[in-house]
C-alpha cells in the first residue's frame, strides 16, 4: 500500500465485544465449536517485541495474522485469529470464510485494509456488540481491556495480538492449554496487582445444539 493511500485511511472505531462471541455460528463456523472459559492473561511488554525483531523468529506460513487498525476491534480480531489458522473444515460458507480465504495470500498491511473496508464485518461486529449480555459502551469510550489469541500451528504455540507487529512464536507445544497457561502465568507475574484477567478457548463440543 503506497503512502498516499495510507494517509487517506481514516481511523475507525467499533463498539467493544463481550467475551462470549456467539456471532461465529451466524457466520459459518461449525456449531460444534464454542468459546469456553479457561484462565487469565495480560500482554507482553514492548521490550519483548524489540527482542523478537532482533532474534528474527521463525513463523509458520500457515499462521494467518491480522494487524488491528480499527479501535476497539480486538474482540473481532481475536475471533478471526482463532479460526483463520485452524482446520479449513471449521469454517463453512459465510462472511468469515470469505474474509479468511481472501486474506491468506495478502500481506499484513493488505489484511488490515481488507478488514477496514469490510462493511459486512463492521455490521456483524456492531450487531453482536449491541446484543450482548451487558450494555455495550459507546464507541468513543476508552476501554482498558484487550483480547489476544493463542493458537497451535505445526506443533508450535503462537500468540496473536493485533496491536503487535507480527505473531509471536513461543516454541514447541504438545498441549495448547498447558503451553498457553505457562505464558499466562508470566503475564500475571509481571503485574500481580492486576485482577482484570480472563481467557476463553475455542473448543469442539459433543452437543451441536
Amino acid at each position: 500500500m503506497d503512502e498516499e493511500n495510507q494517509e487517506q485511511r481514516v481511523e475507525q472505531k467499533w463498539v467493544p465485544l463481550e467475551a462470549n462471541p456467539e456471532i461465529i455460528h451466524e457466520n459459518g463456523v461449525d456449531p460444534r465449536w464454542n468459546y469456553v472459559d479457561v484462565y487469565a492473561y495480560e500482554k507482553f511488554k514492548e521490550e519483548e517485541e524489540a527482542h523478537l525483531i532482533k532474534c528474527e523468529q521463525a513463523i509458520s506460513p500457515d499462521v494467518v495474522f491480522f494487524k488491528q487498525t480499527i479501535q476497539n476491534a480486538c474482540g473481532m480480531i481475536a475471533i478471526l485469529h482463532s479460526i483463520a489458522s485452524n482446520d479449513d473444515e471449521l469454517v463453512g460458507p459465510g462472511l468469515f470464510h470469505d474474509i479468511i480465504q481472501e486474506a491468506k495470500n495478502m500481506s499484513i498491511e493488505e489484511r488490515a485494509e481488507l478488514l477496514e473496508n469490510s462493511k459486512a464485518l463492521a455490521q456483524v461486529h456492531g450487531d453482536a456488540a449491541a446484543t450482548g449480555q451487558t450494555e455495550a459502551p459507546d464507541r468513543e469510550t476508552d476501554v482498558d481491556l484487550h483480547f489476544i489469541c493463542f493458537i497451535e500451528v505445526d506443533n508450535h504455540l503462537y500468540e496473536l495480538d493485533g496491536r503487535k507487529l507480527f505473531p509471536i512464536n513461543h516454541g514447541k507445544s504438545n498441549d495448547l492449554v498447558e503451553s498457553s497457561v505457562k505464558i499466562m502465568k508470566q503475564y500475571i507475574a509481571r503485574d500481580p496487582t492486576q485482577q482484570n484477567y480472563s481467557a476463553i478457548a475455542l473448543c469442539k463440543t459433543d452437543d451441536s445444539s
